[in-house]
């Protein structure tokens, strides 16, 4: 079995395509993460980001190039086993947490766990166990507006994990908070990755948290670079 969890080779994206102005935001990516290693996605704000997490997690398809999750090349597949396989091995964190306001933070946690099969009891049992693990167990009962920021970013992270995936993409997870408290909901991410033994690419413009990760690679004028 490979090591290699993500793959890209030759990523290339591109907007208005063939018309003036036309914008390449991504010349030909290669990156390879594997199992159980942290990367830091270091890149100024525009450079391209978001645009090579999405594609990277199969929410939008590259103009060139291949993407590989788990051993599986996703190129030739169909929109139904790409959403199984996002559903399945790929987990989102965002700048903004996204919770659903009107349900708890284990609710929250639950839900996308039910919309893959999993039984009631044995998605709540998961959902406890991962609320622990990142320090906001006694908030299981709370919606997210009665948390603060720090709080509800865990409980994203929590969810984000809820179907066990091989691979996290955080797209500056911490971006929206206080210093200190970016300081603990990282620690948190970083224990709930290293639990867990998955992979993580994490998108941030801090650098002191960046060092802070197995391998740190930049994105600038759609290239990537090792450093």
């Amino acid at each position: 079995m490979s090591d290699t969890v993500l793959r890209l080779t030759g990523i290339r994206k591109g907007y208005n395509q063939g018309k003036p102005g036309e914008v390449h935001v991504l010349r030909g990516c290669d990156l390879e993460v594997r199992r159980g290693e942290v990367v830091a996605l270091v890149a100024p704000s525009g450079a391209g980001k978001s645009t090579l997490l999405h594609i990277a997690g199969l929410l939008d398809t590259p103009d060139a190039g291949t993407v590989e999750i788990a051993g599986e090349m996703m190129q030739a597949k169909s929109d139904k086993r790409r959403t199984e396989v996002r559903r399945a091995e790929v987990g989102f964190v965002y700048q903004f947490h996204h919770l659903l306001p009107e349900f708890t933070a284990l609710e929250n946690i639950v839900l996308p766990q039910l919309a893959n099969g999993v039984a009631r009891a044995e998605a709540e049992a998961r959902a406890k166990a991962l609320l622990e693990t990142v320090g906001v167990g006694d908030r299981a009962a709370h919606r997210p507006a009665a948390m603060s920021g720090g709080e509800q970013q865990r409980v994203a992270f929590c969810r984000a994990m809820a179907n066990g995936p091989k691979l996290l993409l955080a797209d500056e997870p911490t971006g929206n908070l206080d210093p200190e408290t970016s300081d603990r909901v990282f620690a948190a991410l970083m224990q709930l990755v290293q639990e867990t033994g998955l992979s993580a690419v994490i998108a941030t413009h801090n650098l002191e948290l960046a060092a802070r990760m197995d391998r740190r690679v930049r994105l600038s004028g759609g290239h990537l670079t090792e450093g």
